[in-house]
């Protein structure tokens, strides 16, 4: 598929410079699909395990549509899928989801069936590399469709990659942790990632008070 990719890419600039052409825009490998998507909610669920929109449908081991309650108040977005969530098939898998379990049941008091969680990526990313950003917009339509028949009240972005791929805003991550930051009828509040507290334990307080933020505007 990728060695098909590259021919047209090639054969489009041959083509560009036969015409004068000395430079072009970029070329998006993986365009998001202008399909309709389904209004169901468990529709959207299967769509999304079948997707083949981009390269990361070749080498991925599923696609992950979400997880908990579809009537959710909080969404939990996390950027893309771990090594630790792909192989389990468990969203709380490893020991940053087994802290995020504990940060939900423990600080929010909330049972992780009653929350929603998903990824702004849908599949793991091949080998240790960042997703694409046309990977990143491939799955973009997924995500607002979920925000669309779900209407949480609070997004929670675990990180600032998950910040920016929900909003787009490239902010300094320090300047919006923490922040209630409106997004049409919802809120966004963004927190540390897990796997960043469990490397900076230090700030455990700082994403405790965070938590009860959300846990006040819930």
């Amino acid at each position: 598929m990728r060695s098909f990719q590259n021919l047209l890419v090639l054969q489009n600039l041959y083509r560009l410079r036969a015409l004068g052409c000395n430079y072009s825009d970029p070329i998006l490998i993986n365009p998001p699909s202008s399909d309709p998507l389904p209004s169901q909610y468990d529709q959207l669920c299967a769509m999304i395990g079948n997707c083949h929109l981009c390269d990361l449908s070749k080498s991925r081991t599923r696609s992950m549509s979400g997880s908990g309650s579809p009537h959710a108040r909080l969404m939990i977005l996390d950027a893309y899928v771990s090594t630790a969530v792909d192989e389990s098939n468990h969203y709380y898998a490893g020991h940053s989801g087994a802290t995020l379990k504990k940060m939900i049941e423990n600080v929010l008091m909330l049972d992780v069936r009653d929350v929603f969680i998903t990824h702004g990526v849908k599949c793991k990313p091949l080998g240790t590399q960042l997703p694409s950003e046309s990977e990143i917009q491939s799955c973009q339509s997924y995500l607002f469709k979920q925000l669309e028949l779900i209407k949480p009240k609070i997004i929670m972005p675990l990180g600032g990659e998950a910040y920016e791929m929900l909003t787009g805003d490239t902010t300094p991550f320090e300047q919006v942790r923490g922040r209630e930051i409106p997004f049409g009828a919802m809120s966004v509040i963004p927190i540390y990632h897990p796997s960043f507290l469990l490397r900076n334990p230090s700030l455990k307080k700082v994403a405790m008070q965070d938590l009860q933020k959300i846990k006040e505007r819930l």
